[in-house]
């Protein structure tokens, strides 16, 4: 390799790097030895000039170096399609017999700033990191030598990218791809809208935790709030719940869960409403004073967006969190079980669990948990690297 430009750590700033994670921010740097060209291969070293690694270098980005790897390596086609193949390799041991999945998660996969989704046939890449949108060519070779995909596809939203002085990139890379593509998640179908689906088309991150929570929920009339494009309500129906009914502020979404209903013949069992979810639940538990409101529901699944990006929105967020939580519980039969899931990463799990005792404080119910959810295994989680841990979630079973 020719020499790089060296970044040097402040003192006690090689730590976090030495542990794993990727990320060194401006503030901890004292200099850069020579001049780097923003996007460039530069090698880190902490303040006593000990090697600590080689990274992407960008001085428009609060990360001024994303950390590739920890030895002197070339970065191009044949480093890609090693750490992509070292990716895929994990979520055939963890997810085997699966056909779409997260096939790289950044941070998580030694890959940072690039995410790679696979949906049956066709690849979903989104890149936030300007060291990985200058190589995008090396990546789209890799993958095409990989897995031969009908059509890879690029989300690249403005929201990701405007950290690092990029602007949004959407649309075909290569291959065809006409309309929605056909999926399968745990045997049940779903059509995904690649192009202008949110985030990459579907959760994916929730995949296992379809199905553990409808063998939760086996029966009875079911409560799915947030649904989407009818992950769990699909699931809960499949396992055995006499109605599901599905909740969503998103036309395109409702319309998309009604289809998949009807796809695997489960219409009989599972109705959408399109509808503000707070509203909704508002108006179900609105009673006049001294009435008590009546419940009518066996399972209950919040599956909300994320209330926070930001830790100053945090106590907003938490308001959100508890309004829903309390409403909920008041439309739960005693017996029944809740299932939910916050997904910011601001918002650690005793936090998030404290919130919901807090509700069932207020709403006069007792809870026995019953189960413990974490996001699906083709989203690995690096202790070291909290970032890569956001999505946990409960069961609960209302004792009365």
């Amino acid at each position: 390799m020719q020499p790089l430009p060296t970044v040097l750590l402040r003192p006690g700033d090689a730590d976090r790097v030495l542990a794993g994670h990727p990320w060194i921010y401006s503030g901890s740097t004292l200099r850069l030895t020579s001049p780097a060209e923003d996007g460039a291969i530069v090698q880190v070293k902490d303040h006593r000039q000990r090697f600590l690694g080689i990274g992407f270098y960008n001085s428009k980005s609060k990360i001024v170096v994303r950390v590739m790897a920890p030895e002197r390596e070339e970065i191009n086609r044949e480093f890609f399609e090693g750490r992509i193949r070292a990716a895929l390799a994990i979520r055939q041991r963890h997810l085997p017999g699966a056909k779409s999945f997260r096939v790289v998660n950044a941070e998580s996969d030694f890959l940072s700033g690039l995410i790679v989704d696979k949906y049956a046939d066709v690849l979903v890449v989104q890149i936030s990191a300007l060291g990985m949108d200058q190589r995008k060519a090396m990546i789209v070779e890799a993958l095409q030598n990989i897995f031969s995909p009908r059509a890879i596809v690029e989300r690249s939203e403005a929201s990701f990218r405007k950290f690092e002085g990029l602007l949004e990139a959407n649309g075909l890379i290569s291959g065809k791809l006409d309309g929605t593509v056909s999926i399968e998640l745990n045997g049940l179908k779903f059509d995904v809208d690649i192009a202008g689906g949110h985030k990459t088309g579907l959760y994916l991150d929730q995949q296992r935790n379809y199905q553990l929570v409808a063998d939760l929920i086996k029966g009875g009339q079911v409560l799915d709030c947030f649904s989407f494009l009818g992950g769990f309500a699909l699931h809960c129906a499949r396992a055995g719940a006499t109605k599901v009914h599905g909740l969503d502020q998103s036309q395109e979404a409702v319309d998309a869960a009604t289809k998949n209903a009807a796809v695997n013949g489960l219409t009989d069992k599972c109705t959408f409403e399109t509808v503000n979810v707070f509203d909704w639940l508002k108006a179900q538990t609105a009673v006049n004073p001294h009435e008590k409101v009546v419940p009518k529901f066996d399972g209950i699944i919040l599956d909300p967006p994320s209330f926070t990006r930001t830790r100053s929105a945090i106590p907003n967020a938490l308001r959100g969190y508890k309004d829903i939580h309390l409403r909920a519980l008041k439309l739960l039969r005693p017996g029944g079980t809740l299932a939910t899931f916050c997904c910011s990463h601001h918002v650690d799990s005793v936090t998030f669990e404290q919130v919901i005792l807090d509700a069932a404080y207020d709403a006069r119910r007792i809870l026995r948990r019953v189960a413990t959810y974490s996001q699906s295994p083709d989203h690995p989680i690096l202790p070291a690297v909290a970032e890569t841990e956001y999505l946990k979630g409960y069961a609960y079973e209302v004792v009365r």
